[in-house]
């Protein structure tokens, strides 16, 4: 289940209401910001910047990696556990437009949680805790603790290994 907020609109297509998510400047910032740190080596430098400049809630050896693509107009509803590691290129969305209506949702991806390169988060989604989703997966709902889910869309694929089922 994914917890979203929608909002229908009359006339033009959802997108040409995108300021009502952000502001111009504020969505230029959040640009230059993620640009910046898709890019940087260092991983202590990524997690203050996407702490300090962008709102959002990085968990203590959070590991973002190469290129990941965070929400331009809602970072800070973007919430990385500790421990986590977010593989290359991933990206993490915390709105959709549609035709009619645009969804908006906050992203938690819990400690110790690993996600694939060139995985897909969709807003409104709870990665819980110790959960593995393969590369290239499209993560449309919630992945439970402690499971391997991959695909597309993600599915449960099987349980962490040395962890006791309940």
């Amino acid at each position: 289940m994914r917890r979203l907020e929608i909002y229908k609109v009359d006339g033009k297509n959802s997108m040409h209401y995108r300021w009502r998510l952000a502001g111009f400047w504020r969505v230029c910032w959040n640009f230059m910001v993620i640009q910046l740190v898709r890019v940087l080596p260092s991983l202590r430098l990524k997690n203050w910047c996407l702490k300090y400049l962008l709102g959002m809630n990085v968990g203590r050896h959070a590991s973002v990696g190469l290129m990941v693509m965070f929400d331009i107009f809602l970072p800070h509803y973007i919430t990385i556990g500790e421990d986590a590691v977010l593989g290359y290129n991933c990206t993490i969305l915390c709105h959709e437009f549609l035709l009619r209506e645009y969804r908006v949702g906050k992203v938690a991806i819990g400690p110790g949680v690993h996600i694939g390169a060139n995985t897909t988060v969709l807003a409104g989604v709870n990665i819980g805790e110790g959960a593995v989703v393969s590369a290239c997966s499209l993560v449309n709902h919630d992945i439970p603790p402690y499971v391997v889910a991959g695909g597309v869309p993600a599915r449960i694929l099987g349980h962490v290994k040395g962890v006791q089922e309940d």
